[in-house]
């Protein structure tokens, strides 16, 4: 019998899985942290097939594979991203495949439009400084170690896309081993444009003058510690522009550089090795903590502790670091210079202050280093890598657990902020003092690094090579100019100067400071706040100086609320620099008797104190201002603390500081402003009166309580008196959110009181965080409403630049 012959089972044909091709654009800080070597990673770690690039709008990258794969990749790119980046979007679009292998990195392409963001310059790695204290390391004490992770970034970005040959690192070309590192996958220098070593540089070299010669073959780094232990003055050359460096212990040495520099009492920041030299000197919470060690590396402005400097082996800063100032600023090292300089051998304690004659921009290049730092240095530290971009350092202090900026530079600069509302391209070129300015498209801002005081030719060169540099890498062309209403600014005329046809705008000083803190904090357009503006000075409406202002305001326009009223300014910038002289304005305003018992009247030259009474009755060279910032001084002054204001706000630094010294001090009902005027639109403007304040401060100067008491108790009543004008304007307006501005709350006792009372009484408060409350940060607000308002206008091709200019002068006038 025959078997049944066995048929075959069918066989099973697997489909093979699904292929698929995506090409991502990402844009945010994608280039010079790394990006494309993850994305290498990535791809590699998932099998996919593909290339990555950088262009001018980004990070390009195509991949392709297992569909299921291609999904994964893209999910995972923003999510792990270097730590440097900030992936602000991923946009994929599916292309054909090509049925290629492997996944490699391709030269860049430099045509289409640069939209893409430059990465900060960071404080050196972890890492890196293993290998720089590791003797069996080729990099070992190498001054520019530096990885995918950290090291400089916007300072020497010469173009875009981020590559090596747009860099400053062009002129070094890669020795084979750094070259290897660079094209390792595995490495964590692959594509690391800054990459270097000792074979292939930079180089540093001591320069020294006479009388302090230098011994031939002697390594920089140890010939510089030796000269800062002997007490010398180098110039040192770091990621941004120069310091002047000295040891902060010595205080012939302190002292020298403060009378080269010309400096007065203002103070000088220091830099110290770790967080344990300087812990025993000011109060370090988990912010300041954070802030000294983390990527940015910033001035921090620490609160002095008071009898902590007698431990044992406890460093101690000279007298002359920062005199009669609350704070002393102190950052870590963020270069490897820095740390090197820093090792065994020098000072454990440095004086960091900027390299400039004062009243100038930092100094950059090495030739005019040598010739505009010969009076000021005994020696240069310098090397060959060129700074393309100059770059101060940052300065935040700490207001009730949260970072406030103070200066926004290095380490921030040029990151962008986020705008609540569409602008057109727009330039606002802030201020004439602590120039910043701000470019913005869309829903981006780029705020500039800290440009200085507009009063010196360099400096308004500086502006001007600053402001081209950040239009290529961000690559916004202006349309519209923007600037304060004070007719004589320099910052205006700059823009006039350069305008090009394009309508030029004004906003109002202190609407622009509202307009700042409501944009850093997202207001949407016709959001309305109580804008508590309080600085120095501001060109008002009126002509006058305004500087005590609420004002009832969005981006569209303001009401005038109510201010402090106004007192003579006598002589101007005199009146400034001497607080003697505001202090006897406010009491000729108040009606009190300039009495030779009062510290102020002392501190007046008799002839002075004749002429100025004169002055004053007749009004001559006598601007009205209603400044919060020049009551500071006056106060200062007459209770004793102030009188010769040779740095700006020094009257009220060391008002704040006297009232730090006072500790807790109960309010003092004898210490009030008298309010008038009613405030709503269409009657007079609310007047706070600081009229009886004064008459109790004499009273009190006269008993003898002593300046830090006066202090407080005036630090308590223009908290009250913030209060008590907010809820007048919250029943007449039914606004809830208050916002504090303007460079009088730099002052953190002011700012935390204030904030406490508002939201005691129900008020929302926005306080500046990373925009500086300064005129560092008038730029952005200055931006937003004219870059709204033009908007609104929608002018049309024929009168463009006439119907602009009309939009925004009615909002500056509102």
């Amino acid at each position: 019998m025959n078997a049944t012959p066995e048929v075959a089972a069918p066989r099973q044909v697997v489909a093979a899985p699904p292929v698929r091709r995506v090409r991502a654009v990402v844009r945010g800080v994608v280039q010079g942290v790394g990006f494309r070597p993850y994305l290498y990673g990535l791809a590699s770690e998932l099998r996919l097939a593909g290339h990555v690039t950088n262009t001018g709008e980004g990070v390009v990258v195509e991949v392709e594979g297992e569909a299921a794969l291609v999904d994964r990749f893209c999910a995972r790119i923003a999510p792990e991203a270097p730590p440097l980046a900030v992936v602000e979007s991923v946009d994929t679009t599916d292309v054909p495949p090509t049925g290629g292998s492997g996944f490699g990195i391709v030269p860049s392409r430099t045509s289409g439009p640069v939209r893409t963001l430059v990465a900060p310059d960071t404080a050196t790695c972890d890492d890196c400084l293993a290998e720089l204290t590791d003797p069996a390391d080729r990099r070992h004490r190498h001054p520019f170690i530096t990885c995918t992770h950290c090291g400089p970034r916007f300072t020497i970005v010469t173009g875009l896309p981020y590559d090596r040959e747009h860099t400053t690192m062009a002129g070094f070309p890669l020795c084979p081993a750094c070259d290897r590192e660079y094209h390792d996958p595995a490495d964590r220098r692959f594509h690391a444009q800054p990459v270097a070593c000792p074979a292939c540089g930079p180089r540093l070299r001591l320069v020294t003058a006479a009388p302090h010669p230098r011994p031939e073959g002697e390594d920089p780094v140890d010939g510089a510690r030796a000269l800062l232990a002997a007490g010398a003055i180098v110039a040192v050359k770091g990621i941004g522009g120069y310091h002047l460096a000295c040891d902060a212990t010595d205080g012939r040495a302190v002292g020298e550089l403060r009378r080269r520099k010309a400096r007065g009492g203002k103070p000088f920041a220091l830099m110290a090795r770790d967080v344990a030299d300087v812990a025993h000197l000011g109060h370090i919470g988990p912010v300041e903590r954070e802030l000294l060690t983390g990527r940015v590396r910033p001035v921090v402005l620490l609160r002095r502790r008071t009898g902590a400097t007698d431990a044992p082996g406890a460093v101690v800063p000279a007298d002359a670091v920062a005199p009669g100032s609350p704070d002393l600023g102190v950052m870590l090292p963020y270069t490897p210079v820095h740390h090197l300089l820093l090792g065994p051998g020098g000072p454990r304690l440095l004086v960091m202050t900027s390299g400039n004659l004062s009243g100038e921009p930092i100094v950059t290049d090495d030739d005019a280093a040598l010739e505009r730092l010969a009076g000021l240095a005994d020696a240069w530290l310098t090397h060959d890598r060129p700074i393309h971009v100059p770059c101060d350092d940052s300065v935040v202090r700490v207001c009730d657990g949260e970072p406030l900026v103070l200066r926004r530079s290095r380490g921030y600069a040029p990151l962008p902020l986020a705008l609540p509302v569409p602008v057109v391209p727009s330039l606002a070129v802030g201020g004439d003092v602590k120039n910043v300015f701000c470019l913005a498209e869309g829903d981006k801002a780029w705020l500039s690094a800290h440009v200085g005081d507009m009063d010196d030719l360099a400096t308004q060169r500086a502006f001007s090579r600053a402001e081209r540099q950040l239009e290529s890498v961000t690559g916004v062309r202006p349309e519209l100019l923007v600037t304060d209403t004070h007719p004589a600014y320099r910052s205006g005329a700059w823009a006039r100067r350069h305008a090009a046809g394009r309508p030029v705008a004004r906003v109002q000083h202190h609407h622009a400071h509202v307009a700042a803190v409501m944009a850093e904090h997202g207001l949407a357009e016709g959001d309305r706040v109580i804008g508590v503006a309080f600085d120095g000075t501001g060109h008002g409406d009126d002509g006058a100086v305004w500087g005590g202002e609420f004002l009832l305001a969005g981006y569209e326009g303001y009401h005038r609320f109510a201010h402090l009223a106004y007192v003579p300014l006598p002589g101007g910038d005199a009146a400034v620099r001497r607080p003697y002289r505001m202090a006897l304005a406010h009491l000729w305003a108040a009606g009190i008797a300039p009495d030779a018992d009062l510290p102020c009247a002392d501190a007046c030259p008799p002839e002075v104190r004749v002429v100025l009474g004169q002055q004053l009755e007749r009004g001559l060279n006598c601007v009205p201002t209603s400044s919060m910032g020049r009551l500071f001084d006056a106060v200062s002054s007459l209770a004793g603390v102030c009188h010769l204001a040779e740095y700006e706000a020094r009257a009220a630094i060391e008002l704040e500081a006297a009232a730090v010294a006072a500790g807790s001090e109960d309010e003092d009902p004898r210490y009030v402003f008298r309010l008038t005027g009613r405030g709503p639109a269409g009657a007079s403007p609310v007047t706070a009166d600081p009229a009886p304040l004064l008459a109790a401060v004499v009273e009190d100067v006269r008993r003898g309580v002593p300046a830090p008491v006066v202090a407080a108790r005036f630090h308590l009543a223009v908290a009250r008196m913030v209060r008590t004008v907010c809820v007048l304007a919250r029943e007449a307006t039914g606004l809830e959110t208050a916002a504090l501005t303007g460079g009088v709350f730099s002052n953190v006792l002011l700012s935390s009181a204030c904030a406490r009372g508002l939201r005691a009484d129900g008020f929302t408060v926005l306080r500046h965080r990373s925009v500086p409350p300064n005129d560092g940060g008038l730029a952005l607000g200055q931006l937003v409403v004219a870059a709204r308002a033009t908007a609104r206008a929608e002018p049309t091709a024929t009168d463009r630049a006439t119907d602009r200019a009309t939009a925004m002068d009615s909002v500056a006038r509102e």
